[in-house]
């Protein structure tokens, strides 16, 4: 299958992150994936506190056999109060818990995580997809350390928002959107070539715990194993709260597709609109889509001075499920 992705080199990319399990789903994807180079993980707050992303981080890399520079970011919110870590999604460590961890000697890059976003972005303008999948405080920040990021940068996908489905913090709310509203509406209006992928297709993905059973068994890998047993304490959240996951004992896909639509835009469908974020109040973290851009509308902030975003609205989950099994059964990971 032709691509996006594979149609020329590898798409080089930093993934800006708070594993989280579906963080290392996403983190093992894009290293099995040929057509993706990793060339720079910023940690963030989020499903872990930022000092736990970037320990996940490195020991997540460091298994894998991966040397990859990795940085440590915001640890609060810009404006609003900081909220609890969700340990009962995954786990006080963020990988469900891992019962232990083989000691590893990998270490952080010094810089700052907006620092380095912005360094790679000066010194390959053009050449790189920032992909994120949490709270959105680092883009928010190497913004304001270099307003010309958005020409510097190939394109910004985000895993965040939602439109018509509803929220998971709130009925109206996506999480990273809403751990950091202000810095989210500073992204979504910067200017840059931006696609969201949110829950409106990310609940449409449910992974099986049997099909990273079939990867583990293959690889017979401790990075594989340590995926495996992460899932399986995420599943256990999912499968308790819908059950309809419960059926196939599964979890939602979320960050993973952010990489997916990178390889594969072909599996969804978009709809082009101009997003903003409410910063406050019962809505905040609300991800609000303009569909009707020849209405001029009395309240302020809905200009066409303000950029479009490519959202996604609709999805193969099949077809996203399938791909991810391919790509991840892969020979991938160093002995």
């Amino acid at each position: 299958m032709t691509t996006q992705a594979n149609k020329s080199k590898p798409s080089k990319v930093i993934y800006d992150t708070d594993p989280g399990v579906d963080d290392a789903m996403a983190l093992y994807y894009a290293l099995a994936h040929p057509a993706i180079d990793v060339v720079g993980i910023t940690t963030t707050f989020g499903n872990v506190t930022v000092e736990q992303a970037a320990i996940n981080a490195l020991y997540l890399t460091a298994i894998a056999g991966k040397n990859i520079s990795i940085t440590k970011g915001v640890k609060t919110p810009w404006c609003k109060p900081g909220e609890a870590p969700p340990t009962h999604i995954h786990g006080r460590d963020g990988l469900g818990n891992l019962t232990q961890r083989v000691a590893t000697t990998n270490q952080l890059d010094p810089r700052a995580s907006a620092q380095f976003i912005v360094d790679m972005a000066r010194a390959e303008p053009g050449e790189i997809t920032l992909v994120a999948v949490g709270p959105l405080g680092n883009l928010s920040l190497a913004l304001k350390l270099e307003p010309a990021l958005p020409a510097l940068l190939r394109e910004v996908i985000l895993m965040g928002g939602t439109i018509t489905e509803p929220g998971n913090v709130s009925p109206v709310a996506e999480a990273n959107i809403w751990n950091d509203p202000h810095a989210a509406d500073h992204v979504f209006t910067a200017g840059w070539k931006l696609a969201m992928v949110g829950l409106d297709v990310t609940h449409q993905v449910i992974m099986p715990v049997a099909l990273f059973k079939r990867i583990a068994d293959k690889h017979r890998h401790i990075a594989t194993d340590s995926l495996l047993h992460a899932v399986g304490f995420y599943a256990n959240f999912y499968s308790n709260l819908y059950p309809h996951v419960a059926r196939i004992h599964g979890c939602f896909g979320h960050d993973v597709l952010a990489f997916i639509y990178l390889t594969n835009p072909e599996f969804f469908k978009l709809q082009s609109g101009r997003i903003r974020v409410a910063t406050e109040g019962l809505a905040q973290g609300q991800t609000m889509m303009n569909r009707k851009d020849f209405v001029d509308y009395a309240q302020k902030g809905w200009g066409k001075d303000k950029p479009v975003t490519q959202v996604c609205m609709g999805v193969d989950s099949a077809a996203c499920t399938t791909e991810f099994e391919r790509v991840m059964m892969g020979d991938w990971l160093s002995r």
